[in-house]
């Protein structure tokens, strides 16, 4: 008989001069969090500050310098020292080079940590993009770096909270070029993407629904030809796959149906068409998903809040969110 292995889930510290730290040692302080198989990735250092201005007295930290050093158990939480921070230098609630490389230090060595089975999936705490572009790497975001150093080419930015999962065709990119840019091939795409990874989590076949980018879904052409052109052809390429999907749904209805469970996701044509519906339903609950990556990627779904970071008042709920996605989506 074969015994299942457990999920051991690696988390980076995200940008140390924001909420990260924090609210992964807040995470670990709930019950369901601590029995898991946990590491943490990023700079011992950060970490213990971070557990002196909480008081941290459940549980203890303990420095490795790779995972097979690790004890699992509730009175100990692993931190994989990286060494990225001097703390002579560091300042929390501000945007710094330094903290924008350790932060991207953090992500690249934790994929490599995946790509090479020493852990089950990766859960990122935030970082910032103006650090990390100060420190050179010109990245928009998570998604684009993972899918760079996985080399990806099909992936996608998935939103899940329990009423309302959605997924984007273009995320990124400024919405003039989010409209020029949209094709039916990667209509498709992001929806097969959606498809595979909701079977995970629904029952039974998943159903789509796939959003227009205008007003009405364009009223007929009356105020946009990208539905004719481009939506309603892939979705009718969809449905001749096999899939359970409806559209061009008009954009200012379809997300309510969805919430009303109509449909289990919502394919967003832009950026803002999918984060708008889902923050305003759930803001600290909210999971981001990397669909498409060789592994498990979740993460919170905000910023680093400089304005609150290292005041011991960031809530930990969208991380503890998406350490139990990252677990159910394993396994």
């Amino acid at each position: 008989m074969s015994v299942k292995k457990e999920v051991t889930i690696a988390i980076t510290m995200g940008d140390p001069s924001g909420i990260g730290p924090e609210i992964i040692l807040k995470s670990f302080g709930n019950p369901s969090i601590r029995n898991r198989r946990i590491i943490v990735t990023g700079d011992f250092n950060i970490f213990k500050a971070a557990a002196d201005l909480l008081s941290v007295t459940s549980f203890e930290l303990r420095r490795v310098s790779e995972v097979d050093e690790c004890i699992f158990n509730n009175r100990t939480l692993n931190i994989l020292d990286l060494k990225l921070v001097d703390m002579k230098e560091f300042l929390p609630g501000r945007v710094l080079p330094s903290s924008g490389n350790a932060a991207f230090e953090t992500i690249r060595e934790t994929v490599s940590l995946a790509m090479n089975g020493k852990v089950d999936a990766v859960v990122t705490a935030p970082l910032n993009k103006e650090s990390l572009y100060l420190a050179g790497h010109n990245y928009p975001g998570h998604t684009e770096i993972l899918a760079g150093l996985t080399q990806t080419k099909d992936y996608a930015m998935l939103l899940y909270e329990k009423k309302l999962s959605v997924i984007h065709v273009s995320t990124h990119i400024s919405l003039l070029d989010a409209v020029t840019g949209l094709k039916r091939e990667r209509i498709e795409k992001v929806a097969e993407l959606a498809h595979d990874i909701m079977k995970r989590l629904c029952d039974g076949e998943p159903r789509i629904a796939v959003a227009g980018i205008n007003p009405h879904s364009g009223e007929n052409g009356l105020f946009g030809k990208e539905e004719i052109n481009e939506i309603a052809p892939a979705v009718l390429n969809l449905r001749k796959k096999g899939m359970n999907v409806e559209g061009p749904c008009p954009p200012d209805t379809v997300f309510l149906q969805a919430v009303r469970g109509k449909y289990d996701i919502v394919v967003a044509m832009y950026h803002d068409q999918g984060h708008i519906p889902l923050k305003l339903l759930g803001f600290d609950r909210g999971v981001n998903v990397t669909v498409g990556l060789p592994f498990i990627r979740t993460s919170v779904d905000h910023g680093t809040a400089f304005d609150i970071a290292w005041q011991g008042k960031a809530s930990e709920k969208s991380m503890v969110e998406a350490i139990r996605l990252a677990i159910r989506l394993v396994k």
